[in-house]
């Protein structure tokens, strides 16, 4: 087994004395960090040791990581999803040099350059409204995704902000109907969207519809026992919604709702700064791209080509 030079041999881990799973669980519970992200790393970290197969941990070096590396690019995932993959794995072994149980071989593994460029679609003002408009019928069911569905087109909360949402979230600030929401990386409900009329109306059918509710009931709930949905069966609502309204494509899905939110909002007039407050980005420069995106397609010099050459041919 590769030892680090500051590594006793009897703080060493053979093969034999714990699997690279049991390592895995170890670290995750010294990991201080949120239970969503503690799931999202332990659902990574199953994806590489599942790759590896029966490696044992001593078979581990650099080119290992990168060919899992190789791997998670050759399943055409999106550069930010191979990163969070392979920060993942830096992370768990990390932990394993500072525990003095193995070297870290994934320090110098690079993640792939960050694509500005979205790979789930946005849909056009045309398209929500064929959406919104599919969802017909008075039951709780259409009711409830009806509201969710017009929440998220145009105001583009995250899945996991929604699930957190409560019913008492939404609150009168300064005489406007606001919904409170707790962002990612926040331990607060200390960032809000305004509800307007035609987002609101529909919300507040859908829970005068619901029973025994109260302040703390979930605002957008199960119909089997009233719990909060979670962030799956958000994404297959949408799923199942769109494809009801004919609107199928690999690259339309929940978060396609965000991206359409935003650019719906640049669309409409709204400032860079004001849509990154609306959507809680941290970055103006994740928005910046929404708006250099529009402004590519508007200005379309591929036409101005063609203009040109009908210019030429007409003399």
């Amino acid at each position: 087994m590769k030892t680090l030079a500051h590594v006793s041999e009897q703080n060493a881990i053979s093969e034999n004395s714990a699997s690279i799973g049991d390592l895995i669980e170890s670290f995750l519970k010294d990991h201080d960090v949120k239970e969503v992200s503690r799931h999202g790393l332990r659902r990574r970290l199953r994806s590489f040791t599942k790759w590896l197969g029966n490696q044992p941990l001593s078979s581990i070096d650099r080119n290992t990581i990168l060919e899992y590396k190789r791997f998670l690019i050759g399943r055409q995932l999106s550069s930010n999803t191979v990163n969070a993959y392979l920060v993942g794995v830096r992370v768990f072994m990390t932990w394993l040099e500072t525990s003095r149980i193995y070297p870290n071989v994934a320090t110098s593994v690079k993640g792939l350059k960050n694509d500005r460029v979205h790979r789930k679609a946005p849909l056009s003002g045309e398209q929500v409204l064929t959406l919104i408009n599919s969802i017909k019928g008075e039951d709780l069911k259409s009711q409830r995704d009806r509201a969710l569905v017009v929440l998220m087109s145009k105001l583009g909360p995250r899945t996991i902000e929604i699930v957190r949402a409560k019913v008492s979230d939404i609150r009168i600030q300064m005489g406007v109907t606001v919904l409170y929401l707790q962002a990612k990386g926040s331990d607060s409900k200390d960032s809000y969207v305004v509800l307007s009329e035609s987002t609101l109306e529909p919300i507040l059918r859908y829970l005068n519809s619901r029973e025994n509710l109260n302040s703390d009931s979930p605002l957008f709930a199960s119909l089997h026992d009233g719990s909060s949905l979670n962030t799956r069966s958000i994404r297959r609502i949408v799923r199942e919604r769109l494809h009801a309204a004919s609107l199928k494509s690999p690259y339309w899905t929940a978060h396609s709702l965000r991206h359409t939110a935003i650019n719906l909002s640049l669309l409409g007039g709204a400032s860079i700064f004001d849509v990154q407050t609306m959507v809680g980005h941290r970055d103006s420069q994740s928005i910046a791209a929404y708006a250099r995106a529009i402004d590519r397609l508007s200005g379309n010099p591929e036409k101005a080509v063609d203009k040109y050459l009908e210019e030429v041919k007409s003399k």
